[in-house]
Protein backbone atom coordinates (compact mmCIF):
# COMPACT_ATOMS: atom_id res chain seq x y z
CA UNK A 1 0.00 0.00 0.00
CA UNK A 2 1.31 3.87 -1.05
CA UNK A 3 0.32 6.87 -0.35
CA UNK A 4 1.41 10.22 -2.06
CA UNK A 5 2.72 12.73 0.12
CA UNK A 6 2.89 16.33 -0.47
CA UNK A 7 4.85 18.73 1.53
CA UNK A 8 4.53 22.63 1.19
CA UNK A 9 5.47 25.60 2.60
CA UNK A 10 4.04 29.50 2.73
CA UNK A 11 6.16 31.84 2.49
CA UNK A 12 3.12 34.38 4.06
CA UNK A 13 2.25 32.09 6.75
CA UNK A 14 2.88 33.22 10.16
CA UNK A 15 6.61 33.65 10.90
CA UNK A 16 5.59 31.42 14.72
CA UNK A 17 3.09 28.61 14.56
CA UNK A 18 1.96 27.04 17.73
CA UNK A 19 1.90 23.60 18.97
CA UNK A 20 -0.97 21.72 20.78
CA UNK A 21 1.53 22.27 24.06
CA UNK A 22 1.48 26.09 23.82
CA UNK A 23 5.27 26.54 22.99
CA UNK A 24 6.37 28.89 20.07
CA UNK A 25 7.95 26.93 17.10
CA UNK A 26 9.64 28.84 14.39
CA UNK A 27 8.46 28.74 11.00
CA UNK A 28 11.11 27.43 9.62
CA UNK A 29 11.15 24.04 11.45
CA UNK A 30 7.73 23.03 11.01
CA UNK A 31 6.65 21.07 7.49
CA UNK A 32 3.02 20.84 6.51
CA UNK A 33 2.16 17.02 5.45
CA UNK A 34 -0.81 16.51 3.10
CA UNK A 35 -2.21 13.39 2.29
CA UNK A 36 -3.15 13.38 -1.29
CA UNK A 37 -5.20 9.90 -0.78
CA UNK A 38 -6.65 8.19 1.96
CA UNK A 39 -4.72 5.42 3.47
CA UNK A 40 -6.30 2.02 3.38
CA UNK A 41 -5.86 -1.27 4.91
CA UNK A 42 -6.68 -3.83 1.98
CA UNK A 43 -6.22 -6.66 4.56
CA UNK A 44 -8.14 -5.18 7.45
CA UNK A 45 -6.75 -2.98 10.60
CA UNK A 46 -3.14 -3.92 11.79
CA UNK A 47 -2.74 -6.34 14.97
CA UNK A 48 -0.24 -7.09 17.51
CA UNK A 49 0.83 -10.58 16.45
CA UNK A 50 0.67 -13.16 19.61
CA UNK A 51 3.28 -16.14 19.96
CA UNK A 52 3.04 -18.93 21.91
CA UNK A 53 4.71 -19.74 24.63
CA UNK A 54 6.61 -22.50 22.34
CA UNK A 55 7.33 -20.59 19.77
CA UNK A 56 9.31 -18.63 21.87
CA UNK A 57 11.02 -20.84 23.43
CA UNK A 58 11.69 -22.94 20.37
CA UNK A 59 13.57 -19.87 18.96
CA UNK A 60 15.34 -19.24 22.11
CA UNK A 61 16.66 -22.68 22.05
CA UNK A 62 17.79 -22.29 18.05
CA UNK A 63 19.74 -19.10 18.49
CA UNK A 64 21.64 -21.00 21.82
CA UNK A 65 22.42 -23.71 19.89
CA UNK A 66 23.23 -21.13 16.56
CA UNK A 67 25.46 -19.47 19.03
CA UNK A 68 27.50 -22.26 20.40
CA UNK A 69 27.96 -23.89 17.42
CA UNK A 70 29.59 -20.93 15.76
CA UNK A 71 31.59 -19.11 18.82
CA UNK A 72 33.92 -21.60 20.88
CA UNK A 73 35.20 -19.75 24.60
CA UNK A 74 36.99 -23.02 25.25
CA UNK A 75 41.03 -22.52 23.92
CA UNK A 76 43.88 -24.88 24.63
CA UNK A 77 47.08 -23.89 23.79
CA UNK A 78 50.45 -25.74 24.34
CA UNK A 79 53.85 -24.74 25.23
CA UNK A 80 56.85 -26.62 23.99
CA UNK A 81 57.34 -28.59 27.48
CA UNK A 82 54.95 -31.40 26.26
CA UNK A 83 53.28 -31.45 23.43
CA UNK A 84 51.93 -34.69 22.87
CA UNK A 85 50.17 -34.35 26.06
CA UNK A 86 48.07 -30.88 25.26
CA UNK A 87 46.95 -32.70 22.17
CA UNK A 88 45.63 -35.66 24.06
CA UNK A 89 44.42 -33.43 26.51
CA UNK A 90 42.44 -31.28 23.11
CA UNK A 91 41.42 -34.58 21.86
CA UNK A 92 39.77 -35.70 25.23
CA UNK A 93 37.88 -32.21 25.28
CA UNK A 94 36.96 -32.39 21.33
CA UNK A 95 38.25 -29.61 20.69
CA UNK A 96 41.87 -28.36 18.47
CA UNK A 97 44.42 -26.88 19.94
CA UNK A 98 45.19 -23.06 19.36
CA UNK A 99 47.50 -21.67 16.71
CA UNK A 100 50.16 -20.19 18.48
CA UNK A 101 54.14 -19.42 17.54
CA UNK A 102 56.69 -20.22 20.19
CA UNK A 103 60.30 -19.35 18.68
CA UNK A 104 63.78 -18.24 20.62
CA UNK A 105 66.12 -15.76 19.20
CA UNK A 106 69.79 -16.17 18.71
CA UNK A 107 70.44 -15.17 22.44
CA UNK A 108 68.00 -17.46 24.07
CA UNK A 109 65.02 -15.72 24.36
CA UNK A 110 61.73 -16.53 23.80
CA UNK A 111 59.11 -15.16 21.07
CA UNK A 112 55.82 -16.01 21.58
CA UNK A 113 52.14 -14.62 19.14
CA UNK A 114 48.98 -16.50 20.09
CA UNK A 115 47.52 -16.44 15.98
CA UNK A 116 43.76 -16.99 16.88
CA UNK A 117 41.95 -14.55 18.85
CA UNK A 118 41.22 -15.21 22.20
CA UNK A 119 39.56 -12.23 23.32
CA UNK A 120 36.71 -13.04 26.03
CA UNK A 121 37.93 -16.77 26.10
CA UNK A 122 38.69 -19.09 28.50
CA UNK A 123 42.36 -19.90 27.92
CA UNK A 124 44.30 -22.68 28.75
CA UNK A 125 47.82 -22.60 29.17
CA UNK A 126 49.12 -26.66 28.65
CA UNK A 127 53.13 -25.94 30.29
CA UNK A 128 54.83 -28.12 32.78
CA UNK A 129 58.01 -27.31 34.18
CA UNK A 130 59.94 -30.22 33.34
CA UNK A 131 63.51 -30.11 32.78
CA UNK A 132 64.90 -27.85 31.29
CA UNK A 133 62.56 -26.21 34.14
CA UNK A 134 63.92 -22.44 33.75
CA UNK A 135 63.35 -22.09 30.51
CA UNK A 136 60.02 -23.82 30.03
CA UNK A 137 58.78 -21.44 33.20
CA UNK A 138 59.68 -18.31 31.20
CA UNK A 139 57.78 -19.75 28.47
CA UNK A 140 55.09 -19.88 30.44
CA UNK A 141 55.37 -17.05 32.20
CA UNK A 142 55.60 -15.02 28.23
CA UNK A 143 52.56 -17.46 26.96
CA UNK A 144 50.41 -16.01 29.82
CA UNK A 145 51.86 -12.50 28.89
CA UNK A 146 50.47 -12.53 25.75
CA UNK A 147 47.24 -14.33 26.45
CA UNK A 148 46.48 -11.78 29.07
CA UNK A 149 47.09 -8.68 26.45
CA UNK A 150 45.28 -10.35 23.78
CA UNK A 151 42.21 -9.50 26.39
CA UNK A 152 41.67 -13.29 27.52
CA UNK A 153 38.53 -13.25 29.96
CA UNK A 154 40.28 -15.92 32.17
CA UNK A 155 43.87 -17.79 31.75
CA UNK A 156 44.38 -21.11 33.49
CA UNK A 157 48.09 -22.20 33.96
CA UNK A 158 48.13 -26.22 33.50
CA UNK A 159 51.10 -26.98 35.24
CA UNK A 160 51.09 -30.69 35.46
CA UNK A 161 54.87 -31.00 36.80
CA UNK A 162 55.59 -28.06 39.00
CA UNK A 163 59.19 -28.29 39.34
CA UNK A 164 59.77 -25.72 42.25
CA UNK A 165 57.60 -26.95 44.79
CA UNK A 166 60.29 -28.70 46.61
CA UNK A 167 61.88 -25.66 47.09
CA UNK A 168 58.63 -24.84 49.87
CA UNK A 169 60.46 -24.53 52.74
CA UNK A 170 63.97 -23.00 54.72
CA UNK A 171 65.77 -26.09 55.96
CA UNK A 172 69.13 -24.29 56.55
CA UNK A 173 69.77 -20.84 56.86
CA UNK A 174 69.94 -18.02 54.15
CA UNK A 175 67.85 -20.20 51.79
CA UNK A 176 65.09 -19.02 49.25
CA UNK A 177 61.90 -20.13 49.30
CA UNK A 178 61.66 -20.73 45.08
CA UNK A 179 58.31 -22.03 45.38
CA UNK A 180 56.79 -18.89 46.75
CA UNK A 181 58.81 -16.69 44.23
CA UNK A 182 57.77 -18.86 41.23
CA UNK A 183 54.06 -18.46 42.60
CA UNK A 184 54.40 -15.18 42.88
CA UNK A 185 55.63 -14.70 38.92
CA UNK A 186 52.68 -16.75 37.64
CA UNK A 187 50.38 -14.54 38.95
CA UNK A 188 52.04 -11.29 38.54
CA UNK A 189 52.52 -12.78 34.88
CA UNK A 190 48.21 -12.62 34.74
CA UNK A 191 47.41 -15.73 35.21
CA UNK A 192 43.53 -16.46 37.17
CA UNK A 193 43.77 -20.13 38.20
CA UNK A 194 46.23 -22.57 38.83
CA UNK A 195 45.75 -26.56 37.62
CA UNK A 196 48.91 -28.79 38.97
CA UNK A 197 48.94 -32.62 39.57
CA UNK A 198 50.38 -34.00 43.07
CA UNK A 199 52.26 -31.10 43.88
CA UNK A 200 55.35 -31.84 46.03
CA UNK A 201 53.80 -30.58 49.49
CA UNK A 202 50.07 -29.12 50.31
CA UNK A 203 51.42 -26.00 51.54
CA UNK A 204 52.55 -24.76 47.91
CA UNK A 205 48.57 -23.94 47.69
CA UNK A 206 48.82 -21.40 50.19
CA UNK A 207 51.98 -19.67 48.32
CA UNK A 208 49.60 -19.00 45.25
CA UNK A 209 47.58 -15.45 45.54
CA UNK A 210 44.88 -17.49 43.33
CA UNK A 211 42.54 -20.34 42.73
CA UNK A 212 44.53 -23.45 42.89
CA UNK A 213 43.39 -27.28 41.54
CA UNK A 214 45.36 -30.04 42.71
CA UNK A 215 44.58 -33.26 41.28
CA UNK A 216 46.11 -36.50 42.12
CA UNK A 217 47.15 -39.43 39.87
CA UNK A 218 45.99 -41.49 42.56
CA UNK A 219 43.78 -43.16 40.90
CA UNK A 220 45.83 -44.40 37.83
CA UNK A 221 48.26 -46.17 40.31
CA UNK A 222 45.45 -47.68 42.31
CA UNK A 223 43.81 -49.31 39.18
CA UNK A 224 47.34 -50.69 38.50
CA UNK A 225 47.54 -52.34 41.84
CA UNK A 226 44.35 -53.78 41.30
CA UNK A 227 45.35 -55.23 37.73
CA UNK A 228 48.17 -57.18 40.12
CA UNK A 229 45.79 -58.50 41.87
CA UNK A 230 47.55 -58.62 45.05
CA UNK A 231 46.18 -59.72 48.21
CA UNK A 232 45.26 -56.76 50.87
CA UNK A 233 46.63 -58.71 53.91
CA UNK A 234 49.91 -58.98 51.62
CA UNK A 235 50.17 -55.53 51.12
CA UNK A 236 51.97 -52.46 53.14
CA UNK A 237 52.47 -49.20 51.93
CA UNK A 238 56.31 -47.85 52.55
CA UNK A 239 56.90 -43.75 52.44
CA UNK A 240 60.14 -43.53 51.19
CA UNK A 241 61.02 -40.30 53.94
CA UNK A 242 59.53 -38.38 56.71
CA UNK A 243 57.99 -35.99 54.37
CA UNK A 244 55.97 -38.06 52.77
CA UNK A 245 54.13 -39.92 55.58
CA UNK A 246 50.77 -38.00 55.03
CA UNK A 247 50.93 -38.92 51.22
CA UNK A 248 51.46 -42.20 52.19
CA UNK A 249 48.85 -42.94 55.09
CA UNK A 250 46.15 -41.65 53.08
CA UNK A 251 47.26 -43.94 50.13
CA UNK A 252 46.99 -46.99 52.67
CA UNK A 253 43.57 -46.04 53.20
CA UNK A 254 42.89 -46.92 49.78
CA UNK A 255 44.01 -50.04 49.94
CA UNK A 256 41.50 -51.57 52.74
CA UNK A 257 43.49 -49.73 55.31
CA UNK A 258 47.06 -51.72 54.73
CA UNK A 259 49.93 -50.91 57.09
CA UNK A 260 52.36 -48.71 57.04
CA UNK A 261 56.27 -48.24 57.28
CA UNK A 262 58.59 -45.14 56.76
CA UNK A 263 62.02 -45.27 55.59
CA UNK A 264 64.72 -43.02 57.82
CA UNK A 265 66.42 -41.06 55.31
CA UNK A 266 69.59 -38.81 55.49
CA UNK A 267 70.00 -36.28 53.08
CA UNK A 268 73.87 -35.42 52.83
CA UNK A 269 73.05 -33.28 49.91
CA UNK A 270 70.86 -32.36 47.38
CA UNK A 271 70.10 -35.36 45.04
CA UNK A 272 71.87 -37.61 47.75
CA UNK A 273 70.40 -40.00 49.75
CA UNK A 274 71.47 -42.18 52.05
CA UNK A 275 68.79 -44.87 53.86
CA UNK A 276 69.53 -45.63 57.43
CA UNK A 277 66.75 -47.72 58.86
CA UNK A 278 63.37 -48.71 58.34
CA UNK A 279 60.19 -48.29 60.77
CA UNK A 280 57.93 -50.65 60.47
CA UNK A 281 57.11 -54.94 59.45
CA UNK A 282 58.15 -56.02 55.66
CA UNK A 283 58.81 -59.01 56.33
CA UNK A 284 56.93 -61.34 53.45
CA UNK A 285 54.94 -58.65 52.28
CA UNK A 286 54.22 -56.83 49.02
CA UNK A 287 55.99 -53.33 49.65
CA UNK A 288 54.41 -50.48 47.81
CA UNK A 289 56.67 -47.12 48.07
CA UNK A 290 54.80 -44.04 47.12
CA UNK A 291 56.42 -40.85 46.22
CA UNK A 292 55.53 -37.72 43.92
CA UNK A 293 58.60 -38.29 41.98
CA UNK A 294 61.61 -39.88 40.77
CA UNK A 295 64.39 -37.48 39.67
CA UNK A 296 67.34 -39.08 40.19
CA UNK A 297 66.01 -42.33 41.21
CA UNK A 298 68.75 -42.45 44.75
CA UNK A 299 65.79 -42.27 47.43
CA UNK A 300 63.80 -44.98 45.70
CA UNK A 301 66.72 -47.75 44.88
CA UNK A 302 68.06 -47.48 48.35
CA UNK A 303 64.81 -47.59 49.95
CA UNK A 304 64.08 -50.89 47.31
CA UNK A 305 67.54 -52.88 48.76
CA UNK A 306 66.82 -51.74 52.34
CA UNK A 307 63.30 -53.11 52.09
CA UNK A 308 64.64 -56.34 50.40
CA UNK A 309 67.41 -56.97 53.25
CA UNK A 310 64.17 -56.61 55.76
CA UNK A 311 62.36 -59.64 53.81
CA UNK A 312 59.97 -57.89 51.84
CA UNK A 313 59.08 -60.56 48.78
CA UNK A 314 58.20 -57.75 46.23
CA UNK A 315 59.01 -54.12 45.94
CA UNK A 316 56.77 -51.92 43.88
CA UNK A 317 57.66 -47.96 43.02
CA UNK A 318 54.51 -45.51 42.48
CA UNK A 319 55.26 -42.16 41.77
CA UNK A 320 53.71 -39.53 39.51
CA UNK A 321 56.07 -37.34 38.14
CA UNK A 322 58.85 -39.38 36.44
CA UNK A 323 62.04 -37.28 36.27
CA UNK A 324 64.37 -39.86 35.48
CA UNK A 325 67.82 -37.93 35.20
CA UNK A 326 70.53 -40.29 35.61
CA UNK A 327 68.86 -43.64 36.39
CA UNK A 328 69.70 -45.77 38.92
CA UNK A 329 69.84 -49.85 38.34
CA UNK A 330 67.27 -51.67 40.72
CA UNK A 331 65.33 -54.96 41.20
CA UNK A 332 61.55 -52.58 41.34
CA UNK A 333 59.17 -52.36 39.15
CA UNK A 334 57.92 -48.33 38.63
CA UNK A 335 55.01 -46.85 37.40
Amino acid sequence: MTSLLHFSTSPTSLSFLRNKTGFRIPFQHRVRCNVAESLKFENGKPCTPMFSNNDVLASKSHLDISSNTNDTRLRIFSGTANPALSQEIACYMGLELGKIKIKRFADGEIYVQLQESVRGCDVFLVQPTCPPANENLMELLIMIDACRRASAKNITAVIPYFGYARADRKTQGRESIAAKLVANLITEAGANRVLACDLHSGQSMGYFDIPVDHVYGQPVILDYLASKTICSDDLVVVSPDVGGVARARAFAKKLSDAPLAIVDKRRHGHNVAEVMNLIGDVRGKVAVMVDDMIDTAGTIAKGAALLHQEGAREVYACTTHAVFRMIYGSDIEEI
